[in-house]
């Protein structure tokens, strides 16, 4: 018994060429079936369908069926010899075989006709050959449409009961269940536990989270059928409780009402079944129940008082949780479009404010920036300085203390209107400026020299040495005091005092 598929195909051919070499021809039978496991759905027929073809010149044609089951006897169904069938007393009206065709019609389908059938085709010519074939037949019902209801059916309370949800089918063979929520497959978690076949679902606790649409859909190799939508009864809440007005400025647990207006307030949450609601009202450190129901209203000319405190709250009787709400009502004699002007202007001076510290900080910033920039505030006040002024002389006699001579001294170019800005060394004699040097720039010379403290003892000697050391640094000072002259600079010692006019260098 070979089954066919390609690597029989491949031996068929391989046998066919060998007995075309021996004998000529190409006598080999080839038997082919569509599956090798069929599915039928009892109460209709079934078609088997088997092909065969051979290259040789058959004087018989001979077609067996046979039917197995396991731990059974192999039973015979019918045959056929060229166009004479001959079939099994047994199942002459079941079975029907139209020769040379060798498929099986089996009608109607039972469920007992489940088994496996054996196709066996005998070729006779100058010899015999052989082959067969296997067919599996499963029988299968097709499955009703499942009903589903829940356990126990009046529902559960959030956190403390439990529900479980059972699908059923009337009919329907090898029937494979599978559950949905929402539209959506569910699968097995900490909260949803499913039976062995998942014909069951166990939900252990139940939450808010589990109300939806839940579906059992079950199926076979034949047929798949839903069923209609259960939603669970889930007990739950007060969730989300708030106080809400169609009036009046509302600002967090605040709400503003004007003289003479009538507000209504609105009290909700979410829950299962509705809450029953109670309002409360809170006066001289005592409360009392004013109204019950989701809606109060308020007439602010007739409050006593110019602010009064409520008090909202939900009871479910089910699962015997409650939650409450404060609210605060202002009455105000002032018109509600004059309040709200009132927080635009708010707005307004916020906005000034904030410009005018901007610009406080900015002036200061800009003040702190020019402090401690010494050299420009120095730059600018010699630009303003009349330049007569660098012109004055000053009394320098050489016989002052010449720790005064210590120090950085700065000489600043003023630009000559005639000349211009640049002067070349050329028209100065023996000067240090550089070909086309700036004349605006800042030159230093620096005095770094201080000779040490002399003892008491040699204090002419210091004196005399220490007059010999200011005699050569006012020597370059005074030399560049006097090209600075010719260059109408101006001179200046910082910190100490202006140098004397040019003093004629030998």
């Amino acid at each position: 018994m070979l089954s066919w598929s390609p690597l029989a195909n491949f031996f068929w051919d391989l046998q066919c060429k060998i007995y075309f070499l021996l004998v000529g021809i190409c006598s080999a039978l080839k038997l082919t079936v569509p599956s090798h496991t069929i599915h039928g759905i009892a109460g209709q027929p079934l078609h088997l369908t088997v092909d065969y073809n051979f290259n040789a010149t058959a004087s018989e044609i001979q077609i067996i069926w046979l039917f197995e089951r396991p731990q059974s006897n192999t039973k015979y169904l019918l045959s056929s010899v060229n166009q004479t069938v001959v079939p099994d007393l047994e199942y002459q009206h079941k079975f029907t075989l139209i020769p040379p065709n060798a498929s099986l019609m089996i009608n109607p389908l039972h469920i007992s006709d489940e088994g496996n059938y054996i196709v066996k085709v005998n070729v006779r010519g100058n010899r015999t050959i052989a082959a067969s074939q296997k067919i599996q037949v499963a029988v299968d019902v097709p499955v009703t449409e499942p009903t589903v209801y829940t356990e126990p059916s009046s529902g559960a309370v959030e956190y403390v009961g439990n529900i479980t949800l059972k699908c059923t089918v009337e009919k329907g063979t090898r029937v494979v269940y599978q559950w949905r929520k929402n539209g959506k497959p569910l699968h097995a978690s900490p909260t949803y536990t499913f039976s062995s076949n998942n014909a069951t679902v166990l939900i252990v606790p139940v939450v808010k989270e589990d109300i939806g649409n839940y579906s059992c859909l079950v199926s076979n190799p034949v047929s798949a059928m839903e069923s209609e939508i259960i939603a669970p009864t889930i007990y739950y809440g007060p969730y989300g409780l708030r106080v809400k007005s169609d009036k009046g400025l509302n600002i967090g647990t605040v709400f503003t009402v004007g003289m003479g207006e009538v507000i209504l307030f609105d009290c909700s949450a979410d829950s299962n079944p509705p809450n029953t609601y109670s309002w409360i009202q809170r006066a001289d450190n005592t409360t009392h129940v004013i109204k019950y129901g989701p809606h109060l209203e308020v007439v602010s000319d007739k409050v006593p008082q110019k602010t009064i405190d409520y008090m909202c709250r939900a009871f479910n009787n089910v699962t015997g949780k409650r939650d409450e709400t404060h609210f605060t009502v202002v009455v105000t004699s002032v018109g509600l479009e004059k309040l709200a002007q009132k927080g635009k202007s708010l707005s307004s001076l916020a906005v000034i404010t904030g410009i005018s510290l901007f610009l406080i900080l900015a002036m200061a910033f800009l003040f702190i920036w020019k402090r401690y920039q010494p050299h420009r505030v120095i730059q600018q006040k010699l630009q303003s300085r009349p330049e007569a002024d660098y012109r004055k002389a000053q009394t320098f006699s050489g016989h002052e203390s010449a720790l005064d001579d210590f120090g950085i001294y700065e000489f600043v170019a003023i630009p000559d209107l005639a000349t211009g800005s640049r002067v070349s060394s050329q028209s100065v004699p023996g000067s240090d400026f550089v070909p086309g040097q700036d004349m605006l720039s800042t030159v230093y010379e620096v005095i770094q020299h201080i000779p040490e403290q002399p003892q008491q003892d040699h204090q002419q000697s210091s004196i005399n040495r220490f007059k010999s050391f200011c005699s050569a640094s006012c020597w370059r000072a005074m030399r560049l005091q006097t090209l600075a002259r010719q260059f109408s600079i101006g001179f200046v010692h910082r910190g100490l005092r202006w140098l004397s006019p040019p003093v004629p260098l030998p």
